[in-house]
């Protein structure tokens, strides 16, 4: 498959400005997603408002994480600001909303149930685990 031109031009912007591999190949493979989702039209024809439809498509039909849309994000803002020269100004588009994980947190008849089942050391190891709030390696140092 033969390399795009415009994207062999940011390639060599990005190692002209000292950015790290890992870097470039995140800030090309955002560009790509990009141009290929708003059917691989050139960047230079689209603009702030095909860029926050691509954000927020992200967010609701992605469903990625919010540091995976501020990486598309700096991507693209590399691509209008540095490249193309054409600063985006405030796009304002849909955030994606980090997810919250409860905790599972056992009631005390659970640990009693799962305490009587255990013998011996493993009893005390988890008796004191479950009554300081020790981690696990911080546990087996007691002496």
């Amino acid at each position: 498959m033969p390399k795009s031109p415009f994207l062999e031009m940011i390639r060599s912007e990005i190692r002209l400005r000292g950015y790290s591999l890992k870097t470039e190949k995140t800030y090309i493979h955002w560009i790509k997603r990009y141009i290929y989702f708003h059917n691989k039209r050139h960047p230079n024809t689209m603009g702030a408002q095909e860029v926050k439809s691509f954000l927020s498509h992200l967010a609701n039909e992605g469903n990625v994480a919010i540091n995976t849309q501020k990486t598309a994000l700096n991507a693209l803002a590399f691509l209008y600001n540095q490249i193309l020269s054409q600063p985006l100004g405030d796009l304002g588009f849909q955030h994606a909303t980090k997810k919250r994980n409860l905790p599972t947190v056992l009631s005390p008849h659970e640990v009693k149930s799962i305490l009587d089942q255990l013998e011996g050391k493993y009893r005390l190891i988890f008796s004191i685990l479950y009554g300081s709030g020790l981690r696990i390696s911080e546990c087996l140092r007691l002496r």
